[in-house]
């Protein structure tokens, strides 16, 4: 895994192409500032030894990271989308109440508590649509794709097992993925039947 590491924060936008990492020191900075995402999709992860890679967030534009609440060791961004985002900006008093990698935390521990893998792979697509995506005619869509890994690692279950609920879905023409698109098409029946809300 690579990564840029900031130690300093940076005064001006930071922009990030997708796919790209940075490495937030909170030991660096002050604790009235946080991570305030501009524009672009980005996602949250922890850079600890022992959970490398698990993710404990999303956050989109408005979003901010208060980095004084994370692991001593830091935390990681990846930009699923271009992302532009500033890591001085003043903790905004209007989100004193909320904290939003809490918040996707817990919804993602929730996901990981359902039953079976399919229910969790439902619940996972229908939150991310919900949060992230937008309605498109008749297909739901989500403007970037996770690897089959990165799924199994946000559902509980193996890179095998996600590849082969993906290609269920598609056999039901419940999810498109053309070859070459940054996005995912998924069909609002099932988005809307999942088994958790928002």
């Amino acid at each position: 895994m690579s990564f840029r590491n900031y130690a300093e924060p940076p005064s001006s936008a930071v922009r990030m192409a997708t796919g790209q990492s940075v490495l937030i020191d909170p030991a660096s900075r002050r604790a009235d500032t946080c991570l305030e995402v501009l524009d672009g999709i980005a996602r949250v992860y922890c850079p600890c030894e022992e959970t490398e890679g698990m993710t404990l967030a999303f956050l989109q534009s408005g979003d901010q990271l208060r980095t004084e609440r994370l692991c001593s060791e830091g935390v990681c961004v990846e930009a699923l989308t271009p992302l532009c985002f500033v890591s001085d900006a003043e903790t905004s008093s209007e989100a004193a109440g909320y904290d939003a990698v809490n918040e996707w935390t817990l919804q993602l521990l929730r996901i990981r508590h359902l039953g079976n893998a399919e229910q969790r792979l439902q619940a996972l697509f229908a939150l991310l649509v919900n949060r992230l995506g937008r309605r498109c005619g008749d297909w739901c869509q989500l403007p970037f794709r996770l690897t089959h890994d990165r799924i199994g690692e946000l559902i509980g279950s193996t890179r095998v097992t996600s590849t082969r609920l993906i290609s269920r879905l598609r056999t039901a023409d419940l999810l498109k993925a053309p070859s070459g698109d940054p996005t995912v098409s998924l069909s609002p029946e099932f988005i809307e039947s999942s088994p958790l809300t928002a």
